[in-house]
C-alpha cells in the first residue's frame, strides 16, 4: 500500500501543444504494472480546453467543480456539471474543457495500453467548434 498525502504532488501547467488556454494538471495516480490506471485532476480556466484527441482504451471524466463542455467530432458540445460522469469509448475523437465564463475541474481517468500509451493528440479545437451552441 502507498499513501500520498494531500499537497505532496505538484500542479503543473498543461502542455500548450495539447491545450488552448491555461490548464492545470495534478497527477493523482499512475499505477505500477501490471495495473494500467492513470488519473489526473485537471482544472481549466474559463474558455480553456483540450485539443481533439482519442484514447486507446477509453477515458472517464468526472466533474468536480464548475461548468464544462465536452464534444465529439461533428457534434455540438454538451454541458457538464459537478457530479456528472462522462465515458468516452476507445478511439472516439473528442475534446473537453471549461465553459466560456467559468472554470471547470474534472478527474480524468484512463488506462495505458501495452506500450504505456494513453492518448493520441490531434489538432487544436477551433474557436468555431468551441463556440457552437451546446445541445
Amino acid at each position: 500500500m502507498e499513501i500520498t498525502r494531500a499537497g505532496h504532488k505538484p500542479h503543473k501547467l498543461a502542455n500548450p501543444d495539447y491545450f488552448t488556454g491555461r490548464v492545470w494538471q495534478e497527477l493523482i495516480v499512475e499505477a505500477q504494472e501490471p495495473a494500467r490506471v492513470r488519473a489526473l485532476r485537471v482544472t481549466f480556466e474559463p474558455g480553456a480546453r483540450t485539443a481533439w484527441h482519442t484514447h486507446p482504451l477509453g477515458q472517464t471524466l468526472h466533474v468536480v467543480s464548475g461548468v464544462g463542455l465536452v464534444a465529439l467530432r461533428d457534434g455540438a458540445p454538451q454541458v457538464i456539471r459537478p457530479g456528472d460522469t462522462v465515458w468516452i469509448p476507445p478511439g472516439e475523437e473528442h475534446w473537453h474543457g471549461a465553459a466560456p465564463e467559468t472554470m471547470m475541474c474534472h478527474l480524468a481517468i484512463q488506462e495505458a495500453d501495452d506500450d504505456g500509451h494513453v492518448a493520441d493528440w490531434l489538432e487544436h479545437v477551433s474557436d468555431a467548434d468551441y463556440g457552437r451552441a451546446p445541445d
